[in-house]
Protein backbone atom coordinates (compact mmCIF):
# COMPACT_ATOMS: atom_id res chain seq x y z
CA UNK A 1 0.00 0.00 0.00
CA UNK A 2 1.37 3.39 -0.96
CA UNK A 3 0.61 6.53 0.94
CA UNK A 4 1.23 9.67 -1.08
CA UNK A 5 1.37 13.15 0.32
CA UNK A 6 -0.91 14.13 -2.54
CA UNK A 7 -3.95 13.43 -0.40
CA UNK A 8 -2.67 15.65 2.39
CA UNK A 9 -2.77 18.67 0.08
CA UNK A 10 -5.95 17.99 -1.80
CA UNK A 11 -7.86 20.43 0.36
CA UNK A 12 -5.30 23.21 -0.03
CA UNK A 13 -4.76 23.17 -3.79
CA UNK A 14 -7.07 23.29 -6.77
CA UNK A 15 -6.61 22.31 -10.36
CA UNK A 16 -6.96 24.95 -13.05
CA UNK A 17 -9.90 24.19 -15.28
CA UNK A 18 -8.03 25.36 -18.36
CA UNK A 19 -5.13 23.04 -17.60
CA UNK A 20 -7.53 20.08 -17.29
CA UNK A 21 -8.97 20.80 -20.69
CA UNK A 22 -5.53 20.93 -22.29
CA UNK A 23 -4.99 17.18 -21.78
CA UNK A 24 -2.03 15.47 -20.03
CA UNK A 25 -0.32 17.63 -17.41
CA UNK A 26 3.45 18.12 -17.24
CA UNK A 27 5.72 18.47 -14.23
CA UNK A 28 6.43 22.12 -13.39
CA UNK A 29 9.99 21.17 -12.35
CA UNK A 30 11.36 18.89 -15.08
CA UNK A 31 8.68 18.75 -17.77
CA UNK A 32 7.98 15.01 -17.38
CA UNK A 33 4.43 13.62 -17.27
CA UNK A 34 2.81 14.80 -14.03
CA UNK A 35 0.76 12.49 -11.78
CA UNK A 36 -0.98 15.16 -9.71
CA UNK A 37 -0.47 17.91 -7.18
CA UNK A 38 2.35 17.15 -4.74
CA UNK A 39 3.25 19.65 -2.02
CA UNK A 40 1.12 22.32 -3.72
CA UNK A 41 2.62 21.91 -7.26
CA UNK A 42 1.76 19.74 -10.25
CA UNK A 43 4.77 17.41 -10.48
CA UNK A 44 5.87 13.96 -11.52
CA UNK A 45 6.53 11.10 -9.09
CA UNK A 46 10.29 11.55 -9.46
CA UNK A 47 10.37 15.22 -8.44
CA UNK A 48 7.90 14.58 -5.64
CA UNK A 49 10.15 11.90 -4.14
CA UNK A 50 13.30 13.99 -4.67
CA UNK A 51 11.81 17.01 -2.89
CA UNK A 52 10.60 14.91 0.05
CA UNK A 53 13.97 13.20 0.50
CA UNK A 54 15.96 16.42 0.18
CA UNK A 55 13.89 18.27 2.78
CA UNK A 56 13.85 15.35 5.24
CA UNK A 57 17.64 15.01 4.99
CA UNK A 58 17.96 18.80 5.40
CA UNK A 59 20.35 18.67 2.43
CA UNK A 60 22.14 21.81 1.17
CA UNK A 61 23.63 20.78 -2.17
CA UNK A 62 25.86 23.13 -4.18
CA UNK A 63 25.84 23.65 -7.93
CA UNK A 64 29.12 22.50 -9.47
CA UNK A 65 28.43 23.43 -13.08
CA UNK A 66 26.82 26.79 -13.94
CA UNK A 67 26.61 28.35 -10.50
CA UNK A 68 22.90 27.80 -9.96
CA UNK A 69 21.72 28.25 -13.54
CA UNK A 70 21.48 24.58 -14.71
CA UNK A 71 18.56 23.75 -16.98
CA UNK A 72 16.31 21.09 -15.38
CA UNK A 73 14.65 18.71 -17.82
CA UNK A 74 13.56 15.06 -17.72
CA UNK A 75 16.98 14.03 -19.01
CA UNK A 76 19.15 16.41 -16.95
CA UNK A 77 17.26 16.43 -13.62
CA UNK A 78 19.66 13.92 -12.03
CA UNK A 79 22.79 15.90 -12.88
CA UNK A 80 22.46 18.79 -10.41
CA UNK A 81 20.59 18.35 -7.15
CA UNK A 82 21.09 21.97 -6.10
CA UNK A 83 19.41 23.43 -9.18
CA UNK A 84 16.65 20.82 -9.08
CA UNK A 85 15.86 21.70 -5.45
CA UNK A 86 15.95 25.39 -6.33
CA UNK A 87 13.53 24.78 -9.21
CA UNK A 88 11.18 22.88 -6.86
CA UNK A 89 11.07 25.79 -4.42
CA UNK A 90 10.67 28.36 -7.20
CA UNK A 91 7.75 26.35 -8.62
CA UNK A 92 5.94 26.70 -5.31
CA UNK A 93 6.59 23.39 -3.52
CA UNK A 94 6.17 23.90 0.25
CA UNK A 95 8.36 22.30 2.92
CA UNK A 96 5.69 22.46 5.62
CA UNK A 97 3.38 20.13 3.66
CA UNK A 98 5.74 17.17 4.01
CA UNK A 99 4.35 14.70 6.54
CA UNK A 100 6.57 13.27 9.26
CA UNK A 101 7.26 9.54 9.41
CA UNK A 102 4.91 9.21 12.38
CA UNK A 103 2.12 11.04 10.53
CA UNK A 104 2.62 8.84 7.45
CA UNK A 105 2.40 5.66 9.53
CA UNK A 106 -0.69 6.94 11.31
CA UNK A 107 -2.36 7.72 8.00
CA UNK A 108 -1.51 4.28 6.61
CA UNK A 109 -3.04 2.67 9.69
CA UNK A 110 -6.19 4.73 9.16
CA UNK A 111 -6.41 3.57 5.54
CA UNK A 112 -6.00 -0.07 6.59
CA UNK A 113 -8.69 0.29 9.25
CA UNK A 114 -11.14 1.81 6.78
CA UNK A 115 -10.54 -1.02 4.34
CA UNK A 116 -11.21 -3.59 7.07
CA UNK A 117 -14.43 -1.78 7.97
CA UNK A 118 -15.54 -1.81 4.35
CA UNK A 119 -14.88 -5.54 4.10
CA UNK A 120 -16.73 -6.14 7.37
CA UNK A 121 -19.73 -4.16 6.14
CA UNK A 122 -20.25 -6.56 3.23
CA UNK A 123 -22.86 -9.33 3.63
CA UNK A 124 -21.38 -12.66 4.82
CA UNK A 125 -19.97 -14.56 1.87
CA UNK A 126 -20.87 -11.84 -0.61
CA UNK A 127 -17.32 -11.24 -1.78
CA UNK A 128 -16.12 -13.96 -4.13
CA UNK A 129 -19.47 -15.76 -4.43
CA UNK A 130 -21.39 -15.78 -7.66
CA UNK A 131 -25.01 -14.71 -7.83
CA UNK A 132 -26.06 -18.34 -8.30
CA UNK A 133 -24.11 -19.43 -5.20
CA UNK A 134 -25.64 -16.67 -3.10
CA UNK A 135 -29.09 -17.74 -4.29
CA UNK A 136 -28.36 -21.38 -3.39
CA UNK A 137 -27.23 -20.45 0.12
CA UNK A 138 -30.25 -18.19 0.59
CA UNK A 139 -32.64 -20.96 -0.46
CA UNK A 140 -30.99 -23.48 1.87
CA UNK A 141 -31.05 -21.06 4.79
CA UNK A 142 -34.72 -20.36 4.15
CA UNK A 143 -35.47 -24.11 4.12
CA UNK A 144 -33.53 -24.60 7.35
CA UNK A 145 -35.32 -21.78 9.17
CA UNK A 146 -38.72 -23.10 8.10
CA UNK A 147 -38.11 -26.71 9.12
CA UNK A 148 -35.72 -26.69 12.09
CA UNK A 149 -36.08 -24.78 15.34
CA UNK A 150 -33.12 -25.18 17.69
CA UNK A 151 -35.38 -24.39 20.65
CA UNK A 152 -37.62 -27.41 19.84
CA UNK A 153 -40.69 -25.30 20.60
CA UNK A 154 -42.94 -27.46 18.43
CA UNK A 155 -41.79 -30.76 19.93
CA UNK A 156 -44.79 -31.48 22.14
CA UNK A 157 -46.96 -34.37 23.30
CA UNK A 158 -43.96 -36.70 23.51
CA UNK A 159 -43.82 -39.71 25.81
CA UNK A 160 -41.38 -39.71 28.69
CA UNK A 161 -39.60 -42.85 29.90
CA UNK A 162 -40.92 -44.41 33.06
CA UNK A 163 -38.80 -45.38 36.03
CA UNK A 164 -39.15 -49.12 35.82
CA UNK A 165 -39.66 -51.34 38.83
CA UNK A 166 -38.14 -54.75 39.23
CA UNK A 167 -41.59 -56.29 38.82
CA UNK A 168 -42.04 -54.95 35.28
CA UNK A 169 -41.94 -57.70 32.73
CA UNK A 170 -40.34 -57.55 29.30
CA UNK A 171 -42.93 -57.96 26.50
CA UNK A 172 -43.84 -61.57 25.84
CA UNK A 173 -43.01 -61.34 22.14
CA UNK A 174 -39.46 -60.47 23.10
CA UNK A 175 -39.17 -63.08 25.82
CA UNK A 176 -40.06 -66.10 23.71
CA UNK A 177 -38.69 -65.74 20.20
CA UNK A 178 -40.14 -68.15 17.67
CA UNK A 179 -36.75 -69.51 16.58
CA UNK A 180 -33.19 -69.83 17.75
CA UNK A 181 -32.06 -67.32 15.13
CA UNK A 182 -34.48 -64.67 16.42
CA UNK A 183 -33.51 -65.45 19.99
CA UNK A 184 -29.86 -64.88 19.11
CA UNK A 185 -30.72 -61.56 17.43
CA UNK A 186 -32.66 -60.28 20.44
CA UNK A 187 -29.93 -61.43 22.79
CA UNK A 188 -27.33 -59.52 20.76
CA UNK A 189 -29.60 -56.44 20.62
CA UNK A 190 -30.08 -56.41 24.38
CA UNK A 191 -26.37 -56.99 24.92
CA UNK A 192 -25.49 -53.99 22.76
CA UNK A 193 -28.15 -51.62 24.06
CA UNK A 194 -27.70 -52.46 27.73
CA UNK A 195 -24.38 -50.64 27.64
CA UNK A 196 -26.03 -47.47 26.27
CA UNK A 197 -26.99 -45.30 29.24
CA UNK A 198 -29.05 -42.29 28.16
CA UNK A 199 -30.07 -39.76 30.80
CA UNK A 200 -32.69 -37.09 30.17
CA UNK A 201 -33.60 -33.80 31.82
CA UNK A 202 -36.84 -31.89 31.26
CA UNK A 203 -37.23 -28.28 32.41
CA UNK A 204 -40.81 -27.24 33.03
CA UNK A 205 -42.25 -23.87 32.17
CA UNK A 206 -42.63 -23.17 35.88
CA UNK A 207 -38.91 -23.71 36.45
CA UNK A 208 -39.20 -27.25 37.76
CA UNK A 209 -36.71 -29.89 36.62
CA UNK A 210 -37.46 -33.56 35.98
CA UNK A 211 -34.54 -35.95 35.67
CA UNK A 212 -34.46 -39.45 34.30
CA UNK A 213 -31.46 -41.67 34.84
CA UNK A 214 -31.34 -45.29 33.71
CA UNK A 215 -31.07 -47.95 36.42
CA UNK A 216 -27.62 -49.13 37.36
CA UNK A 217 -28.32 -52.80 36.61
CA UNK A 218 -28.05 -54.12 33.07
CA UNK A 219 -31.28 -56.11 33.02
CA UNK A 220 -32.35 -54.61 29.72
CA UNK A 221 -35.73 -53.45 30.99
CA UNK A 222 -34.78 -49.75 30.70
CA UNK A 223 -34.43 -50.17 26.95
CA UNK A 224 -38.16 -50.60 26.45
CA UNK A 225 -38.90 -47.60 28.66
CA UNK A 226 -36.78 -45.30 26.47
CA UNK A 227 -37.98 -46.56 23.09
CA UNK A 228 -41.30 -44.61 22.98
CA UNK A 229 -39.55 -41.30 23.72
CA UNK A 230 -36.76 -42.01 21.23
CA UNK A 231 -39.39 -42.87 18.63
CA UNK A 232 -41.19 -39.55 19.23
CA UNK A 233 -37.95 -37.55 18.90
CA UNK A 234 -36.94 -39.48 15.76
CA UNK A 235 -40.34 -38.89 14.17
CA UNK A 236 -40.11 -35.17 14.91
CA UNK A 237 -36.63 -34.92 13.39
CA UNK A 238 -37.49 -37.03 10.35
CA UNK A 239 -40.52 -34.87 9.54
CA UNK A 240 -38.37 -31.76 9.70
CA UNK A 241 -35.79 -33.24 7.32
CA UNK A 242 -38.46 -34.33 4.83
CA UNK A 243 -39.94 -30.82 4.87
CA UNK A 244 -36.43 -29.36 4.52
CA UNK A 245 -35.89 -31.34 1.33
CA UNK A 246 -39.30 -30.41 -0.09
CA UNK A 247 -38.58 -26.68 0.25
CA UNK A 248 -35.43 -26.99 -1.92
CA UNK A 249 -36.31 -26.43 -5.59
CA UNK A 250 -33.45 -28.64 -6.83
CA UNK A 251 -34.92 -31.54 -4.84
CA UNK A 252 -38.49 -30.98 -6.05
CA UNK A 253 -37.31 -31.11 -9.66
CA UNK A 254 -36.11 -34.71 -9.25
CA UNK A 255 -38.37 -37.72 -9.94
CA UNK A 256 -40.34 -38.91 -6.92
CA UNK A 257 -38.43 -42.23 -6.95
CA UNK A 258 -35.10 -40.41 -6.59
CA UNK A 259 -36.53 -38.15 -3.89
CA UNK A 260 -37.49 -41.17 -1.81
CA UNK A 261 -34.11 -42.86 -2.34
CA UNK A 262 -32.17 -39.73 -1.37
CA UNK A 263 -34.26 -39.18 1.76
CA UNK A 264 -33.89 -42.81 2.83
CA UNK A 265 -30.14 -42.59 2.52
CA UNK A 266 -29.56 -39.15 4.04
CA UNK A 267 -32.09 -38.86 6.87
CA UNK A 268 -29.85 -40.23 9.60
CA UNK A 269 -26.86 -38.17 8.43
CA UNK A 270 -28.91 -34.97 8.35
CA UNK A 271 -30.18 -35.77 11.85
CA UNK A 272 -26.59 -35.92 13.09
CA UNK A 273 -25.72 -32.61 11.43
CA UNK A 274 -28.78 -30.94 12.93
CA UNK A 275 -28.17 -32.42 16.36
CA UNK A 276 -24.61 -31.10 16.21
CA UNK A 277 -25.92 -27.53 16.14
CA UNK A 278 -27.40 -28.07 19.64
CA UNK A 279 -24.51 -30.15 21.00
CA UNK A 280 -22.62 -28.68 23.94
CA UNK A 281 -19.06 -29.99 23.73
CA UNK A 282 -18.18 -28.70 27.20
CA UNK A 283 -20.88 -30.70 29.00
CA UNK A 284 -21.35 -33.48 26.44
CA UNK A 285 -25.10 -32.86 26.21
CA UNK A 286 -27.55 -32.25 23.41
CA UNK A 287 -29.59 -29.21 24.50
CA UNK A 288 -32.90 -29.53 22.67
CA UNK A 289 -34.92 -26.68 24.12
CA UNK A 290 -36.38 -27.77 27.46
CA UNK A 291 -34.95 -31.25 26.94
CA UNK A 292 -31.33 -32.21 27.52
CA UNK A 293 -29.79 -35.56 26.64
CA UNK A 294 -26.47 -37.02 27.72
CA UNK A 295 -24.80 -40.41 27.53
CA UNK A 296 -23.59 -41.97 30.74
CA UNK A 297 -21.22 -44.84 31.33
CA UNK A 298 -21.41 -45.88 34.97
CA UNK A 299 -19.78 -49.23 34.30
CA UNK A 300 -16.85 -47.69 32.42
CA UNK A 301 -16.55 -48.46 28.73
CA UNK A 302 -19.83 -48.37 26.86
CA UNK A 303 -20.27 -50.17 23.59
CA UNK A 304 -17.37 -48.76 21.55
CA UNK A 305 -18.58 -49.94 18.16
CA UNK A 306 -21.88 -48.05 18.40
CA UNK A 307 -21.11 -44.84 20.24
CA UNK A 308 -17.47 -43.88 19.90
CA UNK A 309 -17.56 -42.90 16.18
CA UNK A 310 -20.74 -40.87 16.63
CA UNK A 311 -19.50 -39.03 19.73
CA UNK A 312 -16.14 -38.33 18.10
CA UNK A 313 -17.99 -36.90 15.10
CA UNK A 314 -19.99 -34.49 17.29
CA UNK A 315 -16.99 -33.35 19.34
CA UNK A 316 -14.72 -32.82 16.32
CA UNK A 317 -17.34 -31.08 14.20
CA UNK A 318 -18.29 -28.76 17.05
CA UNK A 319 -14.65 -27.66 17.38
CA UNK A 320 -14.79 -26.24 13.85
CA UNK A 321 -17.27 -23.57 15.00
CA UNK A 322 -19.16 -23.76 11.71
CA UNK A 323 -21.45 -21.01 10.48
CA UNK A 324 -25.13 -21.71 9.87
CA UNK A 325 -24.47 -21.45 6.14
CA UNK A 326 -21.79 -24.14 6.34
CA UNK A 327 -24.14 -26.48 8.23
CA UNK A 328 -26.90 -26.22 5.61
CA UNK A 329 -24.44 -26.67 2.74
CA UNK A 330 -23.14 -29.83 4.39
CA UNK A 331 -26.73 -31.05 4.72
CA UNK A 332 -27.29 -30.41 1.01
CA UNK A 333 -24.08 -32.27 0.11
CA UNK A 334 -25.25 -35.24 2.17
CA UNK A 335 -28.79 -35.13 0.76
CA UNK A 336 -27.73 -35.02 -2.91
CA UNK A 337 -25.57 -38.16 -2.89
CA UNK A 338 -25.63 -40.02 -6.22
CA UNK A 339 -24.48 -43.35 -4.74
CA UNK A 340 -27.65 -43.93 -2.71
CA UNK A 341 -29.35 -47.25 -3.52
CA UNK A 342 -32.24 -46.78 -5.94
CA UNK A 343 -31.17 -43.43 -7.44
CA UNK A 344 -31.91 -43.36 -11.19
CA UNK A 345 -30.68 -39.93 -12.31
CA UNK A 346 -27.22 -40.34 -10.79
CA UNK A 347 -25.54 -37.87 -13.14
CA UNK A 348 -28.02 -35.11 -12.31
CA UNK A 349 -27.67 -35.71 -8.57
CA UNK A 350 -23.89 -35.87 -8.87
CA UNK A 351 -23.80 -32.49 -10.63
CA UNK A 352 -26.01 -30.96 -7.94
CA UNK A 353 -23.78 -32.32 -5.17
CA UNK A 354 -20.71 -30.91 -6.93
CA UNK A 355 -22.33 -27.47 -7.15
CA UNK A 356 -23.11 -27.48 -3.43
CA UNK A 357 -19.57 -28.65 -2.64
CA UNK A 358 -18.03 -25.88 -4.76
CA UNK A 359 -20.32 -23.35 -3.06
CA UNK A 360 -19.19 -24.57 0.38
CA UNK A 361 -15.54 -24.28 -0.69
CA UNK A 362 -16.10 -20.74 -2.02
CA UNK A 363 -17.96 -19.71 1.15
CA UNK A 364 -15.16 -20.97 3.40
CA UNK A 365 -12.50 -19.22 1.33
CA UNK A 366 -14.46 -15.96 1.48
CA UNK A 367 -15.24 -16.03 5.20
CA UNK A 368 -12.22 -17.75 6.73
CA UNK A 369 -8.81 -16.01 6.72
CA UNK A 370 -5.68 -17.75 5.49
CA UNK A 371 -4.55 -20.35 6.40
CA UNK A 372 -7.65 -21.24 8.43
CA UNK A 373 -9.87 -21.81 5.40
CA UNK A 374 -7.52 -24.43 3.93
CA UNK A 375 -7.39 -26.26 7.25
CA UNK A 376 -11.19 -26.06 7.57
CA UNK A 377 -11.78 -27.42 4.05
CA UNK A 378 -9.65 -30.48 4.80
CA UNK A 379 -11.22 -31.04 8.20
CA UNK A 380 -14.79 -30.76 6.89
CA UNK A 381 -14.00 -33.43 4.30
CA UNK A 382 -12.63 -35.71 7.03
CA UNK A 383 -15.67 -35.12 9.24
CA UNK A 384 -18.07 -35.87 6.38
CA UNK A 385 -16.24 -39.14 5.83
CA UNK A 386 -16.39 -39.83 9.57
CA UNK A 387 -20.13 -39.12 9.47
CA UNK A 388 -20.60 -41.76 6.79
CA UNK A 389 -18.53 -44.24 8.80
CA UNK A 390 -20.56 -43.52 11.93
CA UNK A 391 -23.81 -44.11 10.04
CA UNK A 392 -22.62 -47.49 8.77
CA UNK A 393 -21.45 -48.49 12.24
CA UNK A 394 -24.53 -47.36 14.15
CA UNK A 395 -27.04 -48.69 11.60
CA UNK A 396 -25.18 -51.51 9.81
CA UNK A 397 -28.39 -53.21 8.65
CA UNK A 398 -30.55 -50.19 7.94
CA UNK A 399 -32.49 -50.62 4.67
CA UNK A 400 -32.10 -46.89 4.14
CA UNK A 401 -28.36 -47.39 3.70
CA UNK A 402 -27.92 -50.86 2.26
CA UNK A 403 -30.11 -52.66 -0.22
CA UNK A 404 -30.82 -56.33 0.10
CA UNK A 405 -27.97 -57.51 -2.13
CA UNK A 406 -25.66 -54.50 -2.06
CA UNK A 407 -22.77 -53.76 0.27
CA UNK A 408 -22.55 -50.31 1.84
CA UNK A 409 -20.50 -47.86 -0.15
CA UNK A 410 -18.06 -45.51 1.54
CA UNK A 411 -18.63 -41.96 0.40
CA UNK A 412 -16.28 -39.01 0.56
Amino acid sequence: MQCNETDSTSGNSTTNADEEDEGPQICRVCGDKATGYHFNVMTCEGCKGFFRRAIKRNARPRCLFRKGACEITRKTRRQCQACRLRKCLESGMRKEMIMSDAAVEQRRALIRRKKREQIGAQPPGAKGLTEEQRTMISELMNAQMKTFDTTFTHFKNFRLPEVLSSSLEIPECLQTPSSREEAAKWSKLREDLCSVKLSLQLRGEDGSVWNYKPPADNSGKEIFSLLPHIADMSTYMFKGIINFAKVISYFRDLPIEDQISLLKGATFELCQLRFNTVFNAETGTWECGRLSYSLEDPSGGFQQLLLQPMLKFHYMLKKLQLHKEEYVLMQAISLFSPDRPGVVQRQVVDQLQERFAITLKAYIECNRPQPAHRWLLGTVQVELEADAEAVLLVCPRSPALVSANQKPQKRA
